[in-house]
């Protein structure tokens, strides 16, 4: 089945292809340049951290829909163990085994391709059983500028966007608006749907559907306003069931792929969306680096938003 003209047309329009060079493995990360970082931290007011990370553990969001992709499963190697005389130094040490994109987590450029396009025209072979060679998640050395929350659904007066909602271009409009704001290039945008407080409550299978995301046609948003890098509190990150059934991820695509944006999933937004609300400041710094994993595809994150 071939895809849609409405996915084609965009694609094209939001194409970063060459941008930055014929080498360019970061995408819109670019755009995060040394003045925006000092503007950033020009932000922070009182000091307060928020992380918006959820637990590392084996009751993380993963019900076993995508395989290999499980939840942190945690294993000591080492209890108490004496080094040299039992009467000084022991030592406990500890491994774990987990999905890269099981929790809160960035996806790298090189997560998805489709019909022989990888991001920058980079071809799909370079993703073999060692990992990326070219767009991995190693390649992301540092993640950190002006973070901006759109909280789609405190602008909508509601507690949770409920079902399958495509947020479109207008819907972040709207929660920028009522944030006051202005998304502009080099900002890392945050979108709030409220989802994230089914998984908090132990309904892991109603986390992951029916939910609101993004729109096929919110990514000509992104591109517009020259986003850096967004991330979303559910676990698809796009509206999931799609809004289509002849294109299967379509925002995927276009960011990942066409665009070279970084994209992040299952972000606890929840404590972060109640203190914007009481100091209606929807503006931050913003420190997201993700783990090198070399020639990882994917990487667990702890986000953490410095206000």
């Amino acid at each position: 089945m071939s895809l849609p003209e409405e996915f084609l047309e965009l694609a094209q329009r939001v194409n970063n292809w060459g941008r930055w060079g014929p080498d360019d493995e970061i995408g819109t990360l670019n755009l995060i340049t040394p003045d925006l970082v000092r503007s950033a931290a020009s932000l922070v007011k009182s000091g307060r951290r928020i992380s918006l990370a959820i637990p590392l553990s084996e009751e993380g969001p993963q019900t076993g829909a995508v395989p290999g992709r499980i939840n942190p499963e945690r294993t000591m190697t080492q209890v108490n163990q004496p080094v040299g005389d039992p009467s000084q130094i022991r030592v406990s040490d500890d491994a774990v085994r987990m999905g890269l994109q099981a929790a809160t987590h960035w996806d790298s450029l090189a997560h998805v391709s489709y019909d022989g396009r990888m991001y920058n025209g980079f071809p799909p072979e370079s993703i073999d059983e060692s990992g990326a060679t070219r767009c991995g998640i190693d390649k992301v050395r540092t993640l950190v500028g002006r973070g901006v929350l759109l909280d789609v659904a405190r602008a909508r007066g509601v507690d949770r966007v409920e079902g399958a909602i495509p947020l479109t271009g207008d819907d972040l409009d709207a929660a920028a608006e009522f944030a006051r704001v202005t998304v502009g290039p080099g900002d890392i945008v945050l979108i709030r749907t409220g989802q994230m407080q089914l998984f908090k409550e132990g309904d892991r299978r109603g986390y992951v559907a029916p939910a609101p995301g993004p729109a096929m046609k919110a990514a000509a948003w992104f591109r517009e306003r020259d986003v850096a890098a967004v991330a979303t509190d559910n676990m698809t990150f796009e509206v999931f069931p799609g809004e289509r059934k002849d294109c299967i991820l379509p925002v995927h695509l276009l960011n990942l792929v066409e665009m070279g944006l970084t994209q992040g999933q299952n972000f606890d937004l929840e404590e972060l969306s109640e203190d914007c609300a009481a100091d209606g400041a929807y503006e931050f710094l913003l420190e997201a680096s993700p783990l090198p994993f070399v020639r990882g595809v994917g990487s667990p994150v702890n986000p953490v938003a410095i206000k």
